[in-house]
């Protein structure tokens, strides 16, 4: 059937405004429009299809699994979710897992863990230090600690305990710390914020200032985390250990997953606490062990750190030979060009129409997100496409 767009528009709820193609069709970078019309996907499902997509490994571990057990719930015990618990421990600086179905999930569980913890170990402390343009999802409590107030305020009243201060300002995260503060939950690189990269020493200094101050590190690693960073953790380049970490995205190449993994010292919850009716089902749990073991074995981290630094290299000469090119920023595999001016839509949809899919994340930044199996010709190619769209943007 066609018509997509009039066919959505009857019985949709309008939550966000589409990109005007429906795909039908994708293998590793590379995607289809009903149309037949072939790109380039540098957005990845948002940072989510690790392997690209169509990956036959991970197509195959799916099959086998939905051949064999879908869903049984949390009241039994399941090998794939014990499976890939014991990858994620094993190459993690944490201790204890609890899976869910998305990094809001993640991120929800995550502040409940720390605001119960710092009931039992804070005199009472609940509070818990964020950061403005941050991202941690859309439920009531994880919008509340996002910091943007448009996500926040159409709907009444927030979930306490949130405090908020600049990204990459330790000075004020200092002055924000008091007797109530519980936690401070951070991403490496704000993600949906631009891909705001922080100061070298930043994560150093906060971590510090938590363990000087007796209070815990929530790194939200769902976008910079599984190997999007070139290493599989972001908090890895920093040369630091959170107390409490989240993941989803990547975490199954694309299949609905998330984690939040906590240190013994952290993991407070006791049964009754937290729950989820398909958290860590067979299922996702079978597509992220082999994502996992994919990334861990099958030289997929490895072209991930490749890749993301030629496209850093190719990113950044763009400025020298484009006004409208102002930087480059970013980690690994997940990067944003910076625009001299609010034209990061009018570049993402040229690029569109040029075979290239890439994110306007912010109105002057376009964010690139491609799967961790992106080639070297492919980064070169993407580029080479961003380089003629500007030429011609410039031109008009």
């Amino acid at each position: 059937m066609s018509n997509i767009p009039t066919r959505e528009a009857a019985i949709h709820m309008f939550t966000g405004r589409r990109v005007p193609i429906t795909l039908v069709r994708g293998e590793g970078t590379r995607i289809w429009d009903s149309d037949g019309k072939e790109y380039l996907d540098f957005i990845a499902g948002i940072s989510s299809d690790t392997l690209g997509h169509a990956d036959a490994g991970l197509a195959d571990a799916i099959s086998e699994q939905a051949r064999t057990l879908i869903h049984v719930s949390n009241i039994f015990y399941s090998e794939p979710q014990i499976e890939l618990g014991e990858l994620l421990i094993a190459n993690s600086a944490l201790d204890r897992v609890f899976f869910c179905n998305s990094g809001a999930e993640a991120n929800e569980a995550a502040i409940k863990l720390a605001r119960k913890w710092g009931i039992q170990n804070r005199d009472g402390g609940y509070e818990i230090i964020s950061t403005n343009n941050s991202f941690h999802g859309r439920t009531l409590t994880t919008v509340a600690a996002t910091g943007t107030a448009a996500y926040r305020e159409p709907f009444g009243p927030p979930t306490p305990g949130f405090v908020f201060v600049n990204y990459d300002n330790i000075e004020q995260l200092r002055e924000a710390t008091t007797t109530r503060t519980a936690a401070i939950m951070l991403e490496p690189v704000q993600g949906e914020g631009g891909v705001n990269v922080p100061a070298s020493d930043y994560l150093q200094q906060v971590r510090a200032w938590c363990d000087e101050q007796g209070i815990l590190l929530i790194l939200d690693e769902i976008q910079t985390g599984m190997g999007r960073a070139g290493t599989l953790w972001a908090y890895e380049q920093a040369g630091i250990e959170p107390d409490i970490m989240t993941s989803a995205k990547g975490l199954a190449g694309g299949v609905p997953i998330g984690a939040v993994l906590a240190k013994e010292h952290a993991s407070v919850f006791v049964p009754g606490d937290h729950g989820s009716t398909f958290g860590g089902n067979p299922l996702a749990t079978a597509a992220g062990a082999h994502v996992m073991h994919r990334l861990l074995e099958g030289g997929v981290l490895e072209n991930a750190k490749a890749r993301g630094k030629q496209l850093q290299r190719r990113l950044a000469s763009l400025e020298d030979r484009h006004a409208l090119v102002s930087g480059e920023r970013g980690i690994g595999l997940l990067r944003g060009l910076e625009l001299e001016s609010d034209m990061a839509v009018d570049v993402a949809n040229a690029a569109r129409e040029a075979g290239l899919l890439v994110n306007p994340v912010r109105p002057d930044v376009v964010r690139f997100m491609p799967p961790l199996t992106v080639t070297e010709a492919e980064i070169d190619q993407a580029v080479d496409i961003v380089e003629a769209v500007l030429d011609s943007l410039e031109q008009s």
